[in-house]
């Protein structure tokens, strides 16, 4: 394979203040976070000018703005670094107990808030140098899917989303209604007239992003009555209580939150798949000993999640 001139001649540190004057958007600030000083990020910046042909940063009054060709390069730095950052951690062998290094996982508000705390004490116990780091999904993550896993160690995600990508089953969850504790229009049973009637929360409501449950109710023949939109699962029990609302939750969660929030958690009145949540990697990761540890830390965290869940009172 010819040798890479680009690279070759490439100082790699020009990287780390790139990704660091994209997000400061000014010399010295960027010195500053990179402990250097201002006539070096200004001489790396003419460098990283003279590389691109390009201002990167031109000046609007007394504040910088980024080019159209910096403003795509912001959105490749993190990612690069993530990805020089894996070369160099990579070992033959791992050793949890001995290594330093960070994880990132995306992951919704509801798995790190059920999964995340038996993850880090599972961590805490086996590798007290490790640093775990739960970055919040969104559709833009899931709908981009291939380029997301390049930049982080993996998704927590259920199954029906992606296809084609290596995954790690972790544990199974149901789904359940939730209602305001007060909401005496809803007995101790819903009904599908009801679920049709009342006003609904609902996460993130697009083609590509939504409940899996929320999703399976449509193709019953029952469309939700949307109210409240959210991007997260954490605000419902919240925006329900004290309303006549309902919503769809994971019971994992549910039972968890429903006495801080007020609300009464009811099976669902029609018959609602599991969710099947795996975490989902990237195939450059098939032999690396570091994330096949940490693979493992997460199936062990989902299976003592679903034997704790096996202890909850069914509705």
């Amino acid at each position: 394979m010819p040798v890479d001139r680009v690279l070759v001649n490439l100082d790699l540190n020009l990287l780390v203040t790139l990704d660091v004057l994209l997000r400061e958007r000014n010399v010295t600030r960027a010195a500053e976070h990179l402990g250097s000083s201002q006539p070096a990020v200004s001489a790396a910046l003419a460098r990283l000018r003279r590389h691109f042909g390009d201002e990167l940063l031109h000046r609007v009054g007394n504040r910088y703005e980024l080019t159209p060709l910096a403003t795509r390069l912001a959105s490749r730095t993190a990612p690069a670094l993530a990805g020089v950052r894996r070369v160099f951690d990579a070992h033959a062998e791992f050793d949890p107990s001995a290594v330093e290094r960070e994880f990132t996982v995306v992951t919704s508000d509801y798995a790190a808030a059920v999964l995340g705390p038996i993850v880090t004490r599972l961590l805490a116990e086996r590798a007290p140098g490790v640093r775990l780091r739960l970055q919040q999904t969104s559709p833009y993550a899931v709908d981009h899917a291939v380029d997301t896993l390049r930049a982080v160690d993996g998704i927590v995600l259920p199954h029906g989303f992606l296809a084609d990508t290596p995954f790690t089953d972790l544990y199974e969850d149901r789904w359940v209604c939730i209602v305001a504790r007060d909401n005496d229009a809803v007995g101790a049973d819903l009904t599908l007239a009801q679920l049709g009637e009342l006003p609904w929360v609902v996460l993130y409501n697009l083609p590509t992003a939504f409940a899996p449950a929320a999703q399976q109710l449509r193709m019953i023949g029952v469309e939700p009555r949307v109210e409240v939109v959210v991007d997260g699962f954490l605000p419902m029990p919240f925006l329900v209580a004290g309303t006549n609302r309902v919503a769809l939750l994971q019971e994992h969660l549910a039972r968890r939150i429903a006495g801080f929030a007020a609300v009464r958690v009811l099976a669902c009145p029609f018959e609602v798949v599991p969710l099947a949540e795996a975490f989902w990697w990237h195939p450059m990761y098939r032999a690396d000993p570091a994330h096949a540890w940490l693979r493992d830390v997460l199936t062990e965290a989902g299976r003592r999640l679903a034997a704790a869940g096996e202890n909850h009172p069914r509705s």
